[in-house]
């Protein structure tokens, strides 16, 4: 069962930068997407970005432009670098691995991934 560890979370005041970082273990290279989730007090766990195992990324509407996603597919590292955060980025940061081989090789439906760190504490202060 793949494993996933964040850090990097913390408190900073709006406009400020952070930088997450996740580690995957009992990882198989080439067989998960990754990606960033959010969940805020309250409300629905979101998809903010995703990293496909073509080294392709994609955002959610609120993020693109302020967020980046990186990482080594290979090794099972990923991280999110985040700028210009407001209060409304406040929430819990979550790492997460999802199966390719069951959606045709892509990444799957934002409700279907597989595995989920514990997540990460970004407190966005105004």
């Amino acid at each position: 069962q793949v494993q996933l560890a964040e850090s990097g979370g913390g408190s900073v005041q709006s406009g400020g930068s952070l930088r997450l970082s996740c580690e995957a273990t009992r990882y198989r290279a080439g067989t998960y997407c990754m990606a960033w989730f959010r969940q805020a007090p309250g409300k629905e766990r979101q998809r903010v970005a995703v990293l496909g195992t073509d080294g392709l990324a994609n955002y959610e509407d609120s993020v693109r432009g302020r967020f980046k996603i990186s990482g080594d597919n290979r090794k099972g590292t990923l991280y999110l670098d985040m700028n210009n955060l407001t209060p409304e980025d406040t929430a819990l940061y979550i790492c997460a691995a999802g199966r390719i081989d069951r959606w045709g090789g892509s990444c799957p439906p934002a409700k279907r991934y597989d595995y989920f760190g514990q997540g990460t504490q970004v407190t966005v202060s105004s």
